[in-house]
């Protein structure tokens, strides 16, 4: 059997950019050895659960972002650069609500797909368990000014150019205060080396607004989530036993949580996270404008894809079906492909991020004697929801 596409995480989504970005290499604790001379010991990422707790509406942090790639097997060389929002927009403890947003240089929305709408998501604000991911990379103290302040801070850098790879440094402030959202990141850079296609990415903290105490504000509904609150399932072909998988995320402190799994009749919808690994929201503040500039959308086979409609629980979704074969030591198959026409349509209304820059559904069938296709393996999205409370509206 052989399978064309299977889900994909965020982290496996943005694997290329995560790998890129400094100290994104994993979100488990595998910071260097203390012992390692080259190296200090790796500080965690502080869980700032006192600042959530005091998060108050229109607190605000702005970073301006650019990024490049140099000609390579993509094609020609691509930049983007803008500034890149995230803002407390209702708080209903232990729930912090936040939209993230990518803009260009005057406040406009960028025209790639992948950056046009803004996304919201919601974060607890309380603590279920210890929530730590180390800083990677020889780290110095220093006292760089931004935003207009000077802070005490510490510099990590990663070089592993030696061994073809990238060159990646961040900046974080010793104690967050308003920069929370982001555990203090002041600046990020990665200088790629060593790889068949040149290029980088830089971050650096241009603004940063405290709300007014005591501002209240309705959450807003989780129309396009950028994951947390919400879940997915597809339903996934493969053998004699079709599963149905699903994909929760949640959000606690500054950190996405996901898991991913059957589905459990017998529990209420993503109600345990005790097993997911934590990602820093920064660490997908910086990777999606990095994402969306190396990546196509949309995917360059959508080229001979003809209109379709893609149904599930009643939902009708514009959509592109494309259709290929492929022969391999003799054996044909036809590959199908189904996106939506429009990763933003209503129809996808409450549909994590990660699965709207997905295919739908597809499919591999094998071509047998007389040209009779025989199913080999299929998924299909099936169902998604929201699961936080209060984003039911």
């Amino acid at each position: 059997m052989q399978m064309r596409h299977s889900p994909r995480s965020l982290a496996a989504l943005l694997s290329a950019a995560l790998s890129f970005l400094p100290g994104c290499e994993s979100t488990k604790s595998s910071g260097p050895s203390p012992t390692d001379p080259q190296t200090q010991q790796p500080a965690p990422v502080t869980t700032g659960a006192q600042s959530w707790q005091n998060a108050r509406v229109g607190d605000r942090v702005t970073y301006s972002f650019s990024a490049n790639q140099g000609a390579g097997m993509h094609g020609g060389a691509r930049a983007l650069s803008g500034q890149a929002v995230l803002e407390v927009v209702a708080v209903q403890q232990p729930w912090v609500w936040v939209r993230m947003s990518f803009e260009d240089a005057a406040g406009k929305p960028l025209a790639q797909a992948k950056l046009a709408r803004e996304l919201i998501i919601p974060v607890r604000a309380d603590t279920t368990r210890p929530l730590d991911v180390p800083h990677r990379g020889q780290a110095t103290a220093e006292k760089p000014s931004s935003a207009g302040r000077t802070w005490e801070a510490m510099r990590y850098v990663e070089d592993s150019r030696p061994v073809d790879g990238p060159l990646q440094t961040r900046v974080y402030a010793n104690e967050p205060g308003p920069l929370y959202l982001t555990h203090g990141l002041l600046e990020a850079s990665t200088e790629l080396a060593g790889f068949r296609t040149p290029g980088g990415f830089s971050v650096t903290l241009r603004e940063l607004r405290e709300g007014e105490a005591g501002a209240k504000a309705t959450p807003p509904t989780l129309e396009r989530p950028l994951g947390p609150g919400a879940y997915y399932d597809r339903r996934v072909e493969v053998g004699p036993s079709p599963t149905v998988q699903r994909v929760c995320f949640g959000a606690e402190r500054g950190f996405i949580l996901r898991t991913e799994g059957p589905v459990d009749t017998s529990a209420a919808p993503c109600s345990d996270f005790s097993q997911a690994e934590p990602q820093p929201l920064e660490d997908v503040l910086l990777t999606l404008p990095w994402e969306a500039l190396t990546t196509e959308w949309p995917p360059a086979s959508a080229a001979s894809a003809v209109p379709a409609k893609f149904t599930a629980e009643g939902r009708e979704v514009p959509a592109l079906t494309a259709q290929r074969t492929e022969t391999v030591e003799g054996v044909q198959r036809v590959l199908s492909e189904t996106w939506a026409a429009d990763p933003w349509a209503p129809a996808l209304a409450g549909l994590p991020y990660e699965a709207r820059f997905q295919s739908l559904a597809d499919s591999t069938e094998r071509v047998a004697s007389g040209g009779k296709r025989e199913p080999e393996g299929s998924t299909r999205l099936v169902r998604w929801g929201t699961w936080a409370e209060g984003s039911q509206k």
